[in-house]
């Protein structure tokens, strides 16, 4: 009984106005959802997003609840998502949260949420990807027979992050909430999704390009599935140009993923055949490997649906913390120089 046109009838407040919030809120501006509410406690994003999207917004996050959401996207930086996640299921308000990074915060919102009857939904973009989709089905259809190995990639020069502010001034460039450290959960997430649970991890994470920043800006590490599969992970936030690539290697032959021309390759043995799949449009002003504004919309289109269904999100905050476990392992492994099981 719950039509698209009640749908579109959720108030929904977008709490954080940097990049990511100003992203959903096109996003949901394009999909017809009208009842947005914007929160930032800078006033020059709160004038910035009013200005282009004609939204009504806050600096006072209480004022904001008294437009009485009922549906809350979560876009601040990482280690800021805990006191909003907190406060949302506290007025059984269903929430959406970007990438998240601390374990411990996940641990406390999932313990927090026990007694609510919100929806909790974490953002797995890339499980939209066009390659990611297409890869699961070649996997799982054995195109290359049984998988031995995977070599992947993703290399994203920082300062091309956010091309109109400097790098220094978002949270890639602090510490607890690094480029390439968030970069990591980012593809451990599909990569476990098609190819099963990591089992351990022995890794090398440290500085070591000229970048001014005080963060790990290269992690590596061998991972090891359930399925005894080994994947050399290779993250890091100074290439030029921006790559990212994946290769795997399988009994009968190879495939080649190249996200940036959205192209997979494909070798049995007689020559390479390529696949193209749709690009989609990438918001102006990026630049690099940035995903296109459809794979956003897509999973967004997907948490309103578990919300409509009062069902659990394919990708939860247990998934989260799965994730947030084996990004943990590789930078204790990385420490410590030892290997580290997650079994």
């Amino acid at each position: 009984h719950y039509s698209k046109m009640t749908d579109k009838m959720n108030k929904i407040l977008i709490v954080g106005l940097g990049s990511m919030g100003k992203r959903r809120i096109r996003n949901l501006q394009k999909l017809g959802y009208r009842q947005l509410i914007g929160f930032d406690l800078r006033d020059d994003r709160i004038i910035e997003t009013k200005k282009k999207y004609k939204i009504k917004c806050f600096n006072n996050f209480q004022n904001a609840l008294t437009e009485k959401p009922n549906m809350m996207l979560i876009c601040t930086p990482p280690n800021l998502h805990k006191e909003y996640a907190k406060k949302a299921i506290q007025k059984n308000i269903h929430v959406f949260l970007e990438l998240n990074l601390v374990h411990d915060h996940v641990k406390s919102i999932l313990k927090f949420s026990e007694k609510s009857s919100s929806v909790i939904c974490c953002s797995n973009t890339m499980r939209f990807h066009p390659i990611v989709k297409k890869l699961k089905m070649l996997i799982k259809q054995k195109k290359i027979g049984k998988v031995y190995s995977i070599h992947h990639h993703v290399g994203h020069f920082l300062p091309n992050w956010h091309p109109w502010e400097s790098h220094k001034e978002f949270f890639v460039s602090q510490k607890e909430t690094g480029g390439a450290k968030e970069l990591v959960p980012v593809d451990l997430n599909w990569l476990t999704y098609i190819f099963s649970d990591v089992t351990s991890v022995l890794a090398n994470v440290n500085k070591i390009s000229k970048l001014d920043v005080n963060i790990d800006d290269n992690y590596q590490a061998i991972l090891e599935f359930q399925n005894k599969i080994f994947c050399s992970l290779n993250v890091d936030v100074f290439s030029i140009p921006s790559i990212k690539q994946t290769k795997i290697i399988g009994e009968k032959g190879t495939i080649i993923c190249n996200f940036d021309k959205s192209k997979i390759k494909i070798n049995v043995g007689n020559g390479w055949k390529s696949i193209l799949l749709p690009k989609g449009k990438i918001a102006s002003g990026y630049k690099g490997i940035t995903p296109s504004e459809s794979l956003y919309e897509e999973e967004i289109l997907n948490f309103f649906k578990k919300v409509r269904n009062q069902n659990s999100c394919s990708f939860s905050l247990n998934n989260e913390l799965k994730i947030l476990k084996i990004l943990n392992a590789i930078e204790k492994s990385g420490k410590y120089g030892k290997k580290v099981s997650l079994k």
